[in-house]
């Protein structure tokens, strides 16, 4: 938005602000009083726009564009980034002291890829989804679909996986979606042949192929294997004690 609008999106504006403000319009903080407002992409945010979102944070008023005194707010802020937002305070894009009130409960949503274990649940709940919004039976996928769902990194995260399950049910004239139905891109012929492979075994011994064939492939290294699985340490930690999956003497001392 251009930062003119964005700050009559937030804060509004009264009857003769400007030349075509014929009455009061409110803001974003004004719908949201007695609730909560969601600023997503807090970090693309001008700098003007920043300066009055800190005074809204610190004094719980603004002042519409126009206003001859503060409005009193108790909406409750909740914000979001897909950027590092340590990285643009240190480069002076965003305000510290912003970032500072801001920062009081800071949650983490780690990407897709390195919480790949999530995928069955949200394959579960798009096919509900879709199946409600499109009036559809789909049952849900075979093995070998969401053996290839599991194999695949999903740089677009959550996002992607609902356009490629969406993609799916458009496709799919069965009860279950299949490799057929999944975009060309998650049916690359390595991926293809690795979820052949892995046809007729369950979920969790799929997953449990996959991890072990990525222990063997980096000498049983874990740090290496991480990486190469686009998760964290930590979690293949888990997933190795989870799945029961046996390391050789070197593979259990070996953390690098």
């Amino acid at each position: 938005m251009p930062e003119t609008l964005c700050e009559s999106e937030l804060f509004g504006y009264c009857a003769g602000a400007f030349t075509d403000a014929k009455k009061d319009k409110p803001g974003r903080f004004a719908i949201a009083q007695n609730g909560t407002i969601f600023l997503d992409e807090i970090g693309d945010i001008p700098m003007a726009i920043q300066t009055r979102l800190l005074r809204v944070l610190q004094d719980k008023a603004y002042e519409p564009l126009g206003a001859t005194g503060p409005q009193a707010t108790n909406a409750r802020v909740i914000a979001a980034t897909n950027r590092n937002i340590d990285t643009l305070v240190e480069q002076g894009i965003f305000r510290e002291d912003l970032f500072f009130r801001l920062n009081v409960i800071r949650l983490r949503l780690p990407p897709l890829c390195e919480r790949k274990e999530d995928i069955p649940l949200l394959v579960h709940h798009f096919i509900n989804h879709f199946n409600v919004l499109e009036n559809q039976q789909i049952a849900g996928v075979t093995r070998e679909a969401m053996a290839a769902l599991m194999l695949y990194d999903w740089p677009g995260n959550v996002r992607e996986l609902e356009n490629a399950m969406e993609h799916a049910m458009v496709l799919c004239a069965e009860d279950m979606i299949g490799l057929e139905h999944l975009p060309d891109h998650l049916t690359q012929p390595l991926q293809h042949r690795q979820a052949r492979d892995l046809s007729g075994l369950t979920l969790r011994e799929s997953e449990k192929r996959i991890v072990e064939q990525a222990l063997e492939r980096n000498q049983w290294r874990k740090m290496a294997t991480a990486r190469e699985l686009g998760i964290d340490k930590n979690t293949l930690r888990r997933k190795i004690l989870r799945l029961e999956i046996q390391l050789p003497a070197a593979g259990r001392r070996s953390d690098h």
